[in-house]
């Protein structure tokens, strides 16, 4: 019989094959990598040495209970002002200014902020997929997350797998949202083409291969934006360094090297 899904079994780029995990609904409190396994499973998938599971961070974050329920937050006064400035709710506000490490400014409903090194929008904090009145938060301790996720994952199933916790965001000047890691674990995210030639034998200067971003990107696209319930995609044949080390700030530059951070003087609000 002809199979029917809203979803493709799987999406294969090159060699590369990428397969959409769909789960139930995700509930605080439960085993996400037990739900996962048992999805990938259910799927008739194989996991294998040398894989990749990039996992979405808000399904991460609901099975840890980050959740919060707006009607349990107190709004300061400067919550207040930043809710007036950029048409938010006040208790939202007052989220995003708990979880910031800095606020730089923003447009309507979308603030700019700094958080675990990286830059996002209110913080990271979504209503969207939250029941009503709630708001799901990053997970507290992304890499940390990865590095628990995987080495449940490789005492359950003997495996050496990589792992992306999955985030969605904006770029500069560009419409729509795109996925990119917010925490790696067990492969190097990062590929150094400095000291190398392009194709016509220059030396290549400053560029390096953001690879789990990449990936990252690859797998929001199956998992969407609304409900989809793809939480997680498994991610096969690609050619990465498997590593123990800890690369959880490989992915990372200071505010000084960053073309956007420098340009436009954000480190110094």
């Amino acid at each position: 019989m002809k199979h029917k899904a809203k979803y493709p079994l799987y999406v294969s780029f090159s060699n590369m094959q990428l397969y959409p995990i769909k789960t139930k609904l995700i509930k605080p409190g439960e085993s996400f990598v037990k739900i996962i396994l048992d999805a990938i499973e259910k799927q008739s998938v194989r996991l294998d040495d040398g894989d990749v599971l990039a996992l979405a961070s808000k399904a991460v974050a609901t099975a840890n209970n980050r959740i919060a329920n707006l009607k349990n937050i107190v709004a300061s006064e400067e919550a207040r002002i930043i809710a007036k400035n950029f048409g938010l709710t006040q208790e939202f506000a007052q989220l995003l200014m708990e979880e910031a490490d800095k606020i730089y400014g923003g447009v309507k409903k979308a603030v700019l902020t700094l958080k675990n090194g990286m830059m996002n929008v209110n913080s990271g904090i979504d209503n969207k997929n939250a029941p009503k009145g709630h708001v799901v938060l990053l997970p507290e301790d992304p890499d940390k997350e990865a590095e628990k996720i995987r080495k449940e994952i490789e005492m359950q199933t003997g495996k050496k797998v990589g792992i992306i916790i999955v985030d969605s965001g904006v770029y500069p000047l560009r419409m729509g949202t795109r996925g990119f890691a917010i925490a790696v674990s067990g492969f190097k995210p990062v590929k150094d083409y400095r000291q190398r030639k392009d194709l016509f034998k220059k030396p290549i200067v400053i560029t390096r291969h953001a690879l789990a971003d990449d990936l990252a990107s690859a797998a929001h696209f199956l998992m969407g934006e609304a409900d989809e319930k793809v939480p997680a995609v498994l991610i096969k044949n690609i050619n990465l360094t498997l590593t123990e080390d800890d690369v959880s700030r490989d992915t990372q530059i200071p505010s000084k090297e960053c073309v956007f951070a420098n340009a436009f003087k954000l480190e110094k609000s």
